[in-house]
């Protein structure tokens, strides 16, 4: 190995499902060695997608890659869910997608109408989210290699006018507001699998949610900063965002909406359901005095009747997150650790 090569702190003797279930491991992988080696010393924050100067043209880009397993589930599927990933990642990026590159490795062996069945599912979720895909690439992988189908993409988008989502914008007091329940899609997914002897009619939250995030934007409601709670749930997301502003983030256990099933799995199971991945849901930090009137125009935007405040950015704890609950006590709630639902998404 080259001597000019960065020095990273990575200890890990190998790479294992943790480091790609979204929680400590994902960003120790990142932060000590994907960043170093790609970026040198000069590692920048990185959101889920980049903002680039094309020909005096702002855009942004986002990839993804999906794996989920099974394949299909209720609510959605490899292919729906491969786009709704890929959209939500500009939207709450503060953009809205416009093209799509999409690669598929199959395995041989799969069937020709399981790989039919997901191009029409991905082919209508385009459709309906108003973005075109453009092209990609097929690659095909000796059976047992890739079970049977992963799908990867690259997506373009344009700035929404009127939103700028940063973590370096988000200030004490600023108010933290959830479009929807938690954790759907990953009890989902693990039902699907019959993992678990326990019987739920739960669907995946998988959907666009870009009529929600355009509807902040039109009425230019105080967006700080924005993210989609997908592998490693709220609790993830919301420890980053304390990491990377060195504030603290206080959320109350009772505001906090959670279907029954969701709530019943995770205690059988022993999960926090902050940890728990939602993919057709988004958290948005907004300012204070226009907190109430998101929250209106979220309910009143189809699909964002559920929309709650679920909590508030405070200077102390610095870096942390904690929930409270009515009993006037509080726990904290630090990012996943470990693969407890692997292959979600």
């Amino acid at each position: 190995m080259s001597s000019t090569l960065p020095k990273f702190a990575f200890l890990d003797p190998q790479i294992d499902m943790a480091h790609g279930a979204g929680g400590k491991a994902t960003r120790r992988l990142i932060d000590d060695l994907l960043g170093p080696l790609l970026y040198g010393t000069d590692a920048p924050l990185l959101p889920d997608s980049a903002r680039l100067e094309i020909a005096g043209s702002q855009v942004l880009a986002t990839s993804d890659s999906f794996v989920v397993k099974p394949l299909r589930f209720p609510g959605g599927s490899i292919g729906s869910l491969a786009v709704h990933g890929t959209v939500n990642d500009l939207a709450v990026s503060g953009a809205r997608a416009q093209a799509l590159l999409v690669n598929l490795v199959l395995e041989a062996g799969t069937e020709t109408a399981v790989l039919a069945a997901e191009l029409e599912s991905l082919s209508e979720a385009a459709r309906a989210a108003g973005v075109k895909i453009v092209g990609g690439d097929t690659k095909v992988v000796e059976k047992g290699k890739a079970d049977r189908m992963y799908i990867s993409t690259f997506g373009i988008g344009v700035p929404i006018p009127g939103l700028d989502p940063s973590p370096y914008r988000v200030r004490p007091g600023d108010r933290v507001l959830i479009s929807g329940p938690v954790g759907d899609h990953g009890i989902t997914i693990l039902l699907a699998r019959g993992d678990l002897d326990f019987e739920a009619d739960l669907c995946s939250d998988s959907r666009s949610v870009l009529p929600l995030v355009e509807a902040l934007a039109f009425v230019e409601v105080g967006v700080r900063w924005m993210r989609d709670p997908t592998r490693g749930g709220v609790a993830t997301a919301l420890n980053e965002l304390a990491g990377d502003t060195g504030l603290g983030i206080v959320l109350r256990d009772d505001d906090i909406p959670l279907r029954d099933a969701v709530r019943s799995a995770c205690e059988l199971l022993g999960l926090d359901p902050l940890h728990i991945a939602s993919e057709g849901q988004f958290l948005a930090v907004i300012a204070a005095e226009h907190a109430e009137a998101a929250l209106g125009v979220l309910r009143r935007t189809p699909g964002g009747a559920d929309s709650r405040i679920i909590g508030e950015v405070r200077e102390q704890p610095s870096g942390t997150v904690l929930v409270a609950n009515s009993y006037g006590s509080s726990r904290v709630v630090d990012m996943l650790v470990g693969d407890p639902l692997p292959r979600i998404c």
